[in-house]
């Protein structure tokens, strides 16, 4: 299979990357890899669609969502956060079905805390929106094309935290969503089933 990798220069990118590299060609895109693109950019979304051509999967690993103490919310942290990781990868499914091959798929990234964390508002917000995006959105896709979101909590290699995922084991789950048939499925590493 051809799959854009979309951030695969980041932590978790990176390991997707080198998760598909032996079985699937690979095509990797950043703001600053060989394929340019800024998920929060439609104009860049879409060159970077057009300069790779016909794919078999899309996934995106490039968005974040800051976190921020609810006092320090503004609207322009509040429209970065929604332009960028929500509303970027939401667009980003609809700017890919021109693109993408009848049963090809799209793989989003949300992320879960495991509990109420200060500053995560925004991030909760924004994550909760991908999810129900993505249960509502996969029936309506044509060509039996399928779209998921990975959401992955702390990743080790970002942060010493004790209830972290190695990037590896998050990447496995972004391979299970390209090679599997599911659709519409919200999937947290290290969890049987997704969530």
């Amino acid at each position: 299979m051809r799959v854009v990798v979309i951030g695969a220069s980041g932590t978790i990118g990176s390991a997707i990357v080198a998760a598909l590299a032996d079985r699937h060609e690979v095509v990797r895109a950043s703001r600053r890899g060989p394929v340019a693109v800024d998920i929060g950019d439609p104009a860049s979304v879409e060159r970077a669609l057009r300069t790779v051509g016909e794919v078999d999967a899309v996934m995106c690993a490039a968005a974040h969502a800051p976190l921020v103490p609810s006092a320090e919310l503004t609207d322009e942290r509040f429209a970065a956060a929604l332009r960028d990781k929500l509303i970027g990868q939401a667009t980003l499914v609809t700017r890919s079905l021109p693109h993408l091959r009848d049963g090809g798929s799209v793989t989003l990234t949300a992320g879960t805390f495991g509990e109420p964390l200060a500053g995560s508002g925004v991030g909760a917000l924004v994550n909760e929106g991908l999810k129900g995006f993505v249960r509502a959105v996969a029936p309506e896709l044509p060509r039996g094309i399928r779209v998921n979101v990975v959401s992955p909590g702390w990743v080790r290699e970002t942060l010493d935290a004790h209830d972290s995922t190695p990037a590896a084991e998050v990447a496995r789950a972004y391979v299970e969503c390209v090679e599997g048939r599911t659709s519409g499925r919200n999937i947290v590493p290290g969890r049987v089933g997704g969530a």
